[in-house]
This record gives C-alpha cells, structure tokens and sequence, in this order.
C-alpha cells in the first residue's frame, strides 16, 4: 500500500467515526456535551471542537506547501484558531455541519496528494510560532493520529454516559 492510499483509507475512515461520533452525542442532553469530565478539552463538546481546531491548523499548514493544494482552497479562507482549546461552534448541530465539510476537504485533500509530493518537506510554525521543518508524509501521519487520539477520548466519554458508538476499529474500513 502506498503512503498516498493509506491517507485515503485514513481520510474515509476519518469521516466514518466523525459520522458515526456525532451520532451518538445527538443522543445526549446538552448538560452531557457540556459537562468538564476530566478530559484533555473538558467536555464531549470541547473535545469535538479540538479535533475541529487541529485538523484546521493542520490544513492551513498544508495548504502553504508549494505544492498548492486545490483541495484546500476552502481553509485557506478560515481563520487561524488562536488556541487549541477554542470552542468554534458551541452548539452540536452547527459543529456537525462544520465537520462535515471539513471531513470533504480531506477527503478531496488525500485524493490529491501523490507520493513524490508526500516525501518533501513542510516548512511550517507551530502554535508557539517555533520553526520546523519535517517531511509532509511524516505531518499527514500525525494529522491522521492526532484525530484518532480524540475520538478515542471521545468515545470513552460517550460510553460513560451511556451511549456505545459500536465498533471504531480501523479494520473496518479495510477493503478486501
């Protein structure tokens, strides 16, 4: 499998467990997806909004990559969250709207890439605006995982209200 098909699979896979996510936090009242439960971002909802935040600080980074990214066009235009913990969208319906075009950018973003553009560097700055300079590859990697940390969050703090979200492993979205 080549890096670029792994970051699709990773990009369909993303947008199945936003979607099935989202899902089951519906099923909560507003006192559930608010409440601090000792989580990295406090809530069901603040830990939604991290992902959100992540993924656009991310694509912002990606989208200043030489190679110009079509596909990123509609971040280029979004506002830089200013911290990692912002609540972008307090209510759970206009977040799920906002993740859901987010989650076809990167859909169209993986689709994009080619292994020649992956195995070239990113020169970026980080929130602290430190310099670094790291293979693009190696960045959409962390893009993917950063994601798959929170939603691992996220589901345990959806199982401890009880809602269960089913099954979150990668292996499902493996084809044959």
């Amino acid at each position: 499998m080549s890096l670029k098909s792994n970051f699709e699979l990773m990009a369909d896979y993303n947008q199945w467990m936003n979607e099935n996510l989202y899902s089951a936090a519906e099923k909560l009242s507003n006192a559930d997806l608010t409440d601090d439960r000792g989580a990295y971002f406090g809530s069901v909802i603040g830990s939604l909004n991290h992902i959100l935040v992540g993924d656009t600080i991310w694509l912002k980074r990606f989208a200043d990559h030489p190679s110009a990214f079509e596909s990123l066009d509609y971040i280029r235009v979004l506002e830089r969250p200013k911290t990692v913990d912002v609540i972008l969208h307090s209510d759970l319906g206009d977040l799920h709207s906002a993740r859901k075009k987010m989650d076809q950018v990167i859909i169209e973003f993986s689709s994009e890439l080619t292994d020649a553009v992956l195995a070239t560097n990113l020169k970026y700055k980080n929130t602290k605006s430190l310099p670094f300079d790291k293979k693009l590859g190696a960045l959409v990697q962390h893009f993917f995982n950063h994601q798959t940390h929170h939603r691992g969050q996220i589901s345990t703090l959806l199982n401890q209200s009880g809602v269960d979200i089913g099954v979150t492993d990668l292996l499902a979205r493996i084809p044959n």
